[in-house]
């Protein structure tokens, strides 16, 4: 008699194995993408090639040179394969890296760097005479085209997100608790167009749903089961997942084959990628962090930014708040400025300058509309419908222009352009030792609170994002932060 594979238990895993879904809608979207982006890069770097040209022949600051378009047809071509070429080896179009971050840009960048570096090894290893100002035309047009066109597509792929297209069907393994942090997250950044199927537990937890309310799926030892019946694109894997490095390794198993990413949620949090370098060592993957950089942010690079800044800032303000002025001392004859003292760096207190945009007697009258408080146990006072607020005030707060004489402050040295939010004394009272340490930086004209929803924001919220900005300082995050600041306020998101 012939016994069967299964009778004999040979291999039996593979037999059961669950057969491996077919390519999801998100798979095709990110292909389209990714097909999208490069013939964006293909148009922009042959426009670059043009305008180079015509910039070669008609500037008068190059030397007049009668062959200069016979040589950008003979050679363009192969300028821009070259240049799609190098876009592709250094990752520019790799899906983890689309949509968010700053890694493609910077891979953008150094694509651009690698190409010009090969054309100019090549030209002078085959001794081609290369005209020198279509080479700088080239990629002095062409590289800020090429990021240009980037942030443009990512607008564009944000906004189909927040429509609920090209969405991420995420399905997140854990525990409940630690399920339900990595939710808050996806949740509140809904531009990464990343959306919940359900959980998967250990079979420890007999849940139908997280305390937040996901829906819980299956078992964490079934993820391969319920990543093809939920056609899900990412599974997050977090604490509780798995209970040792072999189990994780089996839940891989079962995933190969299907179109499926995996990531992992790591025991550590608010913490920048800068500070973090994966070194494995002997198969172990060590994380090694570096030290909290709120010293860094309270040095001479970062006072600089903040004098220049603040600097050019007034210069091009001034006739802007000097016109509020007169509208504030029109509307009802009291004071331009508001005067209130705030807790600086290290719980130095300050005057903290402001366009009154509220009645003469608003602090006056705080004490009788702590009802109107949109979140009782937030420690600040915010109210959507404050009856304090001028009709010229409502204006000023909208764009935040009430904030523009804190300009002085920041040239005083008792605020920064970019930090925590300035705090009362009151709410710093009311600090837990943790929070204390938003007082280790100068507090901030505009932070991460500010890019991140301003008034809408939770105090909880507010808390770790100003949190992460003291341990995770760099002057790169406070030029992005400068931009975003600039957004959110033409928006007027969460100004009330």
């Amino acid at each position: 008699m012939v016994q069967s594979v299964h009778d004999v238990g040979v291999m039996p895993d593979v037999a059961s194995r669950p057969v491996a879904h077919p390519y999801t809608d998100r798979t095709r979207s990110v292909r389209v993408l990714q097909l999208g982006l490069a013939l964006g890069d293909l148009a922009v770097i042959v426009v670059a090639a043009v305008l180079a040209t015509v910039g070669r022949h008609r500037l008068t600051i190059f030397r007049a040179t009668e062959d200069i378009t016979e040589v950008a047809q003979a050679l363009g071509l192969w300028i821009v394969l070259g240049w799609m070429l190098v876009n592709v080896v250094a990752g520019t179009y790799r899906r983890t890296e689309l949509g968010v971050g700053t890694t493609e840009y910077a891979r953008v960048l150094a694509a651009g760097g690698m190409t010009a570096g090969l054309i100019g090894i090549v030209s002078y290893l085959t001794k081609f005479n290369l005209s020198r100002g279509f080479f700088v035309l080239l990629f002095l047009v062409g590289i800020p085209l090429l990021l240009g066109w980037r942030w443009s597509a990512r607008r564009l792929v944000h906004r189909l997100h927040h429509r609920g297209h090209l969405l991420t069907k995420v399905l997140i393994a854990g525990s409940a608790g630690h399920v339900d942090e990595v939710a808050a997250v996806l949740d509140r950044e809904s531009w990464l167009g990343y959306r919940i199927v359900g959980a998967l537990l250990p079979p420890s937890q007999q849940l139908a749903t997280t305390p937040r309310g996901v829906p819980v799926v299956g078992l964490s030892t079934d993820t391969a089961l319920a990543t093809r019946d939920h056609e899900a694109d990412l599974v997050v894997f977090t604490e509780g997942a798995f209970a040792s490095s072999t189990d994780f390794r089996r839940i891989a198993w079962d995933l190969e084959g299907h179109h499926v990413q995996m990531a992992v949620v790591p025991s550590l949090s608010d913490i920048s990628s800068g500070r973090m370098l994966m070194r494995p060592v002997g198969g172990l993957p060590l994380v090694h962090v570096e030290q909290p950089q709120s010293l860094g942010a309270s040095r001479g690079l970062k006072r600089a930014f903040d004098v220049v800044g603040a600097t050019a800032s007034l210069v091009l303000t001034s006739p802007l708040v000097l016109g509020v002025a007169m509208a504030i001392r029109l509307h009802d004859g009291g004071p331009i400025l508001f005067r209130q003292t705030r807790v600086g760096r290290d719980g130095n207190l300050f005057e903290c300058l402001k366009l009154r945009s509220m009645v003469v007697d608003a602090e006056a009258q705080l004490s009788g509309l702590t009802h109107l408080n949109h979140d009782p146990a937030h420690v600040l006072f915010k109210a959507q419908q404050d009856p304090r607020i001028t009709p010229v005030g409502r204006f000023l707060r909208r764009y935040s222009i009430d904030e523009l004489p804190q300009l002085w402050n920041v040239l005083a040295g008792d605020m920064s352009l970019v930090g925590p939010r300035p705090a009362l004394p009151a709410e710093v009272r009311r600090y837990s030792s943790d929070v204390q340490r938003r007082l280790h930086v100068r507090p901030g004209m505009t932070g991460l609170w500010q890019v991140s929803g301003r008034s809408d924001l939770s105090w909880e919220d507010t808390v770790r994002l100003d949190l992460y900005y003291v341990d995770n300082w760099s002057l790169v995050q406070d030029l992005s932060i400068v931009i975003k600041t600039l957004r959110a306020v033409l928006g007027s998101r969460g100004a009330y």
